[in-house]
C-alpha cells in the first residue's frame, strides 16, 4: 500500500478543520461569528454616543441579525451580512457628511432608488462613488451567497425568536429613553447608525402620507402662475434682511432685570414691537431660514422637517429671493460659517441667492465674529455694486455673536451692561452680547445713511429663535440643553420679533396682528418693499388676514393645506 505524501495529508487535515462536506466547521463558524460580533459591539460602544443611543443602535442591529437567523437558522451568514450592511451605512454616512455636512438618511435610499434623474446626476458628477456603492452591494450579495451555502450552523428557531423579542423590546425602550431626534444628530460625526435607524420612522410617515409636504388630496381653485416679469410702481429700495441669531426682546420676560436702552432695537418704524412666532428653540436656525425664504411652515413636513433645507433643494420655486430676482434684484447672502454646513449653500443658491459670502469668502477668523464684521463686508459689497450698477440689491445677513454658548464673556474688554443684580450668569452674558448687537446695528444704520445718502433702503430684522439662556425664564431646568426642551407650537418659547425700517424710504403700514407666524415674513417684506406680489404671494397675504397672522396654528387648516395643494399642483413645490 502506497503511503500518502506528507504534504497532501497535511492539506487534507487543514481542510477538514475548516470544512465538512463543503461546510465551514462548527469551530470556524463559532470563531468567525464571535469576531464579527465583537467588532460590531466595539463599533456601537465606541461611536454611537451615550447609553440610550448605544442600546438603540445595538438593539436594532441585533434585531435584524436575529430576524435573519430566525429565517435561515444560519448565524454566521446572518451576522456577516448585517455587518456588511452596517459597514455600508457607516461609510456612506461618512462620505455624505464629507460633501454636504449631513449623514445618511433613510429617505435617501427611497429618493435615489425612485429618481432616475438623480441617479443620472450621480453618474455624471459622482461616478466613482456610485460605482463603489454598486460594487458594495455586489460584494455583500456574493458574501451572503457563499456564507449561506457554507455556514454549518443551524440555530434553533425558538432561540432566535427569544433574542428577537428581547432586542425589539430593548429597541422600543431605548427609542423612548433617548427621546425625539435631536436637531444636531443629522450632522454630527459618529452616531451614523443611530441617525440612520431613527430616520426610518419619519421616512415611513412620509411614504404613508405620499409626499413630503402635508396637503389636501385635492382643491378646486386655479393653479398659480409665476409672472414672467416684474414692474414696480416706484423705484425699488435696496432690501437688507438681517437674521439676528438667537435674539429675543428682553421685555418678553417681566421678571428679567435689564438695561431698557435695548428696547428701541426691537421697534419698527411705527414705534411698535411686533411679535414673530418661529418653529424652533435654542438652535436649528435653518428651520427659520427655510420658512422665511420658502414661505411654508416646517411643521408641515412632519418628522422630516429637520432635513427640510437639504430635502427641498431645488424643489421650491417662487421663493422670496426668486421673486426679487424677477424684479431685477441682485441677491446675495453673508453667512458666518462654511457654506457646506447642513448643505445650506446649496439651498441658498437653489432658492435664488447665487452669491454666497461664507466664512472663508469673508475672511472670518472665527464662526462668531462681531456683527460689525459682517456689516462692514456688506458696506464694501454695496460700494462695489453701486459704483457699477443701478440695480437694486437684496442682501441676507446672518449674524452670529449672540449664539451660544454663554459660559464665557464675549469680548470682555467691551464695557456694555448685562443684567441686573441676581441675573443668571448665562443670561447676563447674553444681555451683554445683545447690547453689542444693538451697538453694531446702530453704527451700520448710520453708515448706510452717511455713505449712500441718495439710496433707499428697507431693513427687515428678525430673531430666528430664542437663546437657550431663556430656558429658566420659561420654567425649565438650567441643566437642560436646547434640544431637551419640548414646546408646543404656541409656546411663548417660540416668540421672537421682527422689525421693519426704511432709510430714505417710507414703508407701508405693517400687519395689525398680535403675532405673525414665520412663513408670512417674506410676504410682509415684499409688501413693505412695494413689490408686486405673485399669485402665490397674494394668496399668502389673503391667508395672513384670514388667519390673523397664524399659519400652522391657523384654525382654518383646510385653507392652509389647500394652499399647499395648489403649490404642489402648480409645480411651485416638488413634494417628492
Amino acid at each position: 500500500m502506497t503511503s500518502e505524501p506528507l504534504s497532501d495529508a497535511r492539506t487534507r487535515r487543514t481542510y477538514s478543520v475548516f470544512t465538512a462536506g463543503g461546510l465551514f466547521s462548527t469551530t470556524t463558524v463559532a470563531v468567525a461569528t464571535t469576531v464579527i460580533a465583537a467588532a460590531l459591539a466595539y463599533y456601537h460602544w465606541r461611536y454611537e454616543g451615550w447609553r440610550e443611543t448605544i442600546i438603540f443602535a445595538s438593539a436594532i442591529t441585533t434585531s435584524i441579525t436575529a430576524a435573519l437567523t430566525l429565517l435561515t437558522r444560519r448565524i454566521l451568514f446572518s451576522i456577516a451580512v448585517v455587518a456588511a450592511a452596517v459597514t455600508m451605512i457607516v461609510v456612506a454616512s461618512d462620505v455624505k457628511r464629507h460633501y454636504i455636512e449631513m449623514v445618511l438618511h433613510a429617505y435617501d435610499v427611497v429618493f435615489y432608488l425612485t429618481s432616475l434623474s438623480t441617479l443620472k446626476y450621480l453618474w455624471v458628477d459622482h461616478r466613482v462613488h456610485l460605482i463603489a456603492i454598486a460594487l458594495s452591494f455586489l460584494a455583500t450579495g456574493l458574501l451572503g451567497y457563499v456564507l449561506y451555502n457554507r455556514d454549518s450552523s443551524r440555530i434553533p428557531r425558538h432561540l432566535s425568536a427569544i433574542v428577537l423579542v428581547i432586542s425589539v423590546a430593548l429597541t422600543v425602550w431605548a427609542g423612548g429613553a433617548k427621546g425625539e431626534r435631536r436637531n444636531t444628530l443629522f450632522f454630527w460625526d459618529n452616531l451614523y447608525l443611530s441617525s440612520f435607524y431613527a430616520s426610518w420612522s419619519e421616512t415611513l410617515e412620509t411614504l404613508w402620507r405620499g409626499q413630503l409636504l402635508e396637503a389636501l388630496p385635492s382643491q378646486p381653485k386655479p393653479l398659480f402662475k409665476v409672472p414672467m416679469s416684474c414692474v414696480a410702481e416706484q423705484k425699488p429700495p435696496h432690501i437688507i434682511l438681517i437674521h439676528q441669531e438667537s435674539v429675543v426682546p428682553p421685555s418678553f420676560f417681566p421678571t428679567l432685570k435689564y438695561d431698557t436702552s435695548l428696547d428701541p432695537f426691537f421697534k419698527s418704524f411705527d414705534g411698535k414691537l411686533h411679535r414673530l412666532r418661529v418653529e424652533t428653540y435654542g438652535g436649528a436656525s435653518w428651520l427659520t431660514e427655510f420658512s422665511v425664504l420658502a414661505g411654508v411652515s416646517t411643521y408641515s413636513f412632519g418628522g422630516m422637517r429637520t432635513f427640510v433645507q437639504s430635502l427641498m433643494q431645488g424643489k421650491v420655486h417662487d421663493t422670496l429671493p426668486q421673486s426679487l430676482a424677477r424684479c431685477g434684484y441682485r441677491n446675495s447672502v453673508f453667512y458666518p460659517v462654511p457654506k457646506d454646513f447642513v448643505s445650506n449653500g446649496r439651498f441658498y443658491a437653489a432658492a435664488g441667492m447665487p452669491e454666497i459670502f461664507d466664512f472663508k469668502a469673508q475672511g472670518a477668523k472665527r464662526y462668531n465674529e462681531r456683527d460689525k464684521f459682517y456689516y462692514g463686508n456688506v458696506l464694501k459689497h454695496f460700494e462695489q455694486h453701486m459704483a457699477s450698477s443701478r440695480a437694486p440689491t437684496f442682501t441676507y445677513i446672518i449674524t452670529s455673536a449672540t449664539h451660544l454658548p454663554y459660559r464665557s464673556p464675549y469680548e470682555p474688554e467691551v464695557n456694555v451692561p448685562g443684567g441686573g443684580a441676581g441675573t443668571d450668569p448665562e443670561m447676563n452674558e447674553y444681555l451683554r452680547r445683545l447690547a453689542m448687537a444693538k451697538m453694531d446695528y446702530d453704527a451700520f444704520r448710520a453708515d448706510l445713511l452717511a455713505r449712500f445718502p441718495d439710496e433707499h433702503f428697507l431693513i427687515v430684522q428678525y430673531g430666528d429663535h430664542q437663546p437657550v439662556a431663556t430656558r429658566m425664564l420659561l420654567g425649565f431646568d438650567d441643566k437642560l440643553t436646547a434640544e431637551d426642551i419640548k414646546l408646543t407650537p404656541e409656546s411663548p418659547g417660540y416668540d421672537t420679533y421682527y422689525t421693519i425700517e426704511g432709510l430714505n424710504y417710507q414703508p407701508p403700514p405693517m400687519p395689525s396682528v398680535e403675532t405673525l407666524e414665520v412663513p408670512y415674513l417674506g410676504t410682509v417684506l415684499l409688501e413693505a418693499a412695494g413689490m408686486p406680489l405673485s399669485p402665490a404671494y397674494q394668496e399668502r397675504m389673503r391667508l395672513l388676514k384670514l388667519c390673523d397672522g397664524r399659519y400652522f396654528t391657523c384654525v382654518k387648516q383646510d385653507e392652509i393645506l389647500g394652499f399647499h395643494r395648489r403649490l404642489i399642483d402648480s409645480g411651485l413645490v416638488d413634494a417628492r
